[in-house]
């Protein structure tokens, strides 16, 4: 065996060094924005539902369901369609970012869930109907990044979004967050979802200054520890507002495979500008998946939120299956198998 594969893990120094500080990166980079779109979005959530009205609401048969994030390993293993192939009964619930994934392959999800405060960026999951040339020459963010491929003839890609959004979006309950950007609300609202909403939990609720508990004295509305990103909120809702007992996550990488140059990543530029590009190898840790022998590597961003998943998956009422194919999700107390055989196991 090459002695490289002998190693589980290898780089990152500075990202560890990072760690102390990424509550604080993230903190800083959304807690002001999310809180400001909460106070925007009031008309609308003031005449809306609460995710408490999904308590008892039967979503999907039994007691299992599968979470479809976009990560990279989503392209490869298409969880979307291997459940449509299989006929999937228990619950689907999708990021915002796996919505295309979802719909290009025939598949309605029963919840799409969407936390992300960005202003102009999340509406395109939902198709943008007031999307130009300028706006994609002005952001590079789905161009650059390895998403969803389709995202390559952007306009097209958008027409088709907006086409299958206004078909299917009054099907589909959306676990929409307060923080959502009102670009995005206002689509919500015009293809014609069904709205839950609920608060993020921006800081710590016990803290005698927080503003997640003032948020919810505002708006009346229940916080939810998403551990920082859409696909975490996915798996929580799954079972500790579902009480689903079973759960697999698939799309759920929270790292890159190896062979991505590091320009293509979410946090690229972010990256450059906090520690510049002579160490920019250092920021980004190199993680061996045992269940695949692959090296998958991740930045500090996606590390923290590996890091808080797994604290949230030991203490959790439900057993994770991680059925994405890749990724840095792995710990023993995670099974790791193919999506195809946690729906064999959903029948039985």
């Amino acid at each position: 065996m090459p002695p490289e594969t002998q190693e589980r893990e290898r780089g990152g120094q500075l990202l560890l060094q990072l760690q102390k500080e990424m509550d604080r990166i993230t903190s800083d980079r959304t807690e002001q924005l999310a809180l400001e779109n909460a106070r925007n979005n009031l008309p609308f959530i003031k005449r809306g539902k609460s995710i408490k009205d999904l308590r008892g609401v039967q979503v999907g048969v039994g007691d299992t369901a599968v979470v479809i994030a976009a990560g990279p390993s989503a392209k490869i293993f298409n969880p979307a369609g291997v459940l449509k192939a299989n006929n999937y009964k228990g619950a689907v619930i999708a990021s915002e970012s796996a919505m295309s994934h979802c719909l290009l392959s025939g598949l309605v999800p029963d919840l799409v869930v969407s936390v992300d405060p960005h202003p102009i960026r999340i509406v395109r999951w939902f198709g943008d109907p007031e999307l130009n040339e300028k706006a994609l020459q002005d952001d590079d963010y789905f161009r650059r990044q390895d998403l969803d491929p389709s995202f390559a003839a952007e306009l097209a890609h958008n027409r088709k979004m907006i086409d299958l959004l206004d078909r299917h979006g009054k099907d589909i309950k959306i676990a929409l967050s307060t923080s959502a950007s009102m670009k995005v609300v206002e689509r919500v609202h015009q293809i014609g979802m069904q709205v839950f909403w609920w608060n993020p939990m921006v800081d710590n609720p016990d803290d005698p200054d927080s503003a997640t508990t003032k948020l919810c004295r505002e708006n009346g509305l229940p916080a939810v520890n998403a551990g920082g990103n859409v696909g975490t909120a996915c798996w929580m809702l799954a079972h500790a507002l579902l009480n689903k007992k079973r759960v697999a996550v698939t799309g759920m990488d929270l790292g890159y495979y190896g062979d991505l140059p590091y320009d293509k990543t979410q946090y690229y530029h972010e990256l450059v500008k906090l520690v510049g590009l002579e160490r920019l190898d250092e920021v980004f840790i190199h993680l061996l998946n045992p269940h695949t022998n692959t090296w998958f590597y991740t930045d500090p961003a996606y590390y923290w939120y590996r890091q808080a998943f797994l604290e949230l998956a030991q203490d959790a009422d439900c057993t994770t299956y991680n059925c994405s194919g890749g990724g840095t999700l792995f710990h023993e107390s995670i099974p790791f198998i193919p999506l195809e055989q946690f729906i064999e196991l959903a029948a039985g």
